[in-house]
């Protein structure tokens, strides 16, 4: 994204707009997976190693819903769209948290990168 922000002639909301769709996308294939396609965990192909699930999970039933938040981070984000999805959060609500999370984190990256090439 960095990339694309540099170039000449980059306009900032439509790239702030297709990082976050395509990172909430990837977040809704995860949330499938674990809705339906668990049974996959042992394939190599699989997102979300077992001992990364069960730390997500862990943090998903300690914190709740609001956890999503987070799914924007390295490492734990995506076991935490597995686990909502195991935890057969309502999908509405899994995009609303998500979505917030991500165009956070994607709004904070292109303002810092504005800022310093100002």
């Amino acid at each position: 994204m960095v990339v694309a922000a540099a170039q000449p002639d980059a306009r900032l909301f439509p790239l702030f707009l297709a990082a976050t769709a395509g990172n909430v996308l990837g977040a809704a294939v995860n949330f499938a997976l674990g809705r339906s396609l668990l049974r996959f965990e042992d394939r190599r192909w699989f997102p979300v190693s077992p001992a990364n699930r069960r730390k997500a999970e862990a943090l998903f039933g300690r914190y709740g819903r609001p956890v999503l938040l987070f799914s924007w981070l390295p490492v734990i984000g995506d076991p935490l769209t597995l686990a909502a999805g195991l935890m057969r959060t309502p999908f509405a609500v899994f995009l609303v948290y998500v979505t917030i999370g991500k165009a956070a984190r994607y709004a904070v990256l292109l303002w810092l990168w504005n800022a310093i090439t100002g």
